[in-house]
């Protein structure tokens, strides 16, 4: 029988685990390429649907006072590459989405669970965000995000860890 290789424990203060997955703007994006920089990477269940497209709005609101904390933000969910582009054609949204198809990076920072909905249990991203410093080193997880006033709290926690 094979072991189980040890799972990740994701906390503040460790270095965020490294990946590459394809972005939005036709490039590939590497974590570790944006030390330098906070970086927001919120994982969502699915483009264009309701909560999904609030929440997208909002980082998109927000963007200017993303921009002055010299942190970008990087979607990641499971949808493919020509969803991704109709979910920010849409929406406008001024910032680039990750396609994680094969849940490989979902399942590296443990966001895939069992949820339940109207009694019927699935197996989907639980919405998360993660704010990684400059250094690379995770300072901040929101698990089982609610979108109200989810990206103000973000703001405010950047802006008191300056």
């Amino acid at each position: 029988m094979k072991n189980k290789p040890d799972i990740l424990l994701l906390a503040p203060g460790i270095l965020a685990p490294d990946f590459t997955l394809p972005g939005s703007d036709n490039q590939n994006h590497t974590l570790s390429h944006y030390k330098g920089k906070n970086v927001v990477l919120y994982f969502y269940p699915k483009d264009n649907s309701a909560g999904c497209s609030k929440e997208a709005e909002s980082f998109k609101d927000h963007h200017p006072s993303l921009n002055k904390l010299n942190t970008i933000v990087l979607g990641i969910s499971k949808d493919s590459m020509k969803s991704h582009q109709k979910f920010i054609d849409k929406l406008q949204l001024p910032f680039v989405l990750l396609s994680d198809e094969e849940e490989t990076v979902c399942n590296l920072y443990d966001v895939m669970k069992n949820k339940k909905l109207y009694g019927k249990t699935s197996h989907g991203i639980e919405r998360s965000t993660f704010i990684i410093d400059k250094e690379g080193i995770i300072k901040k997880i929101y698990r089982k995000v609610r979108v109200k006033e989810h990206v103000a709290n973000i703001i405010t926690f950047l802006d008191k860890n300056k």
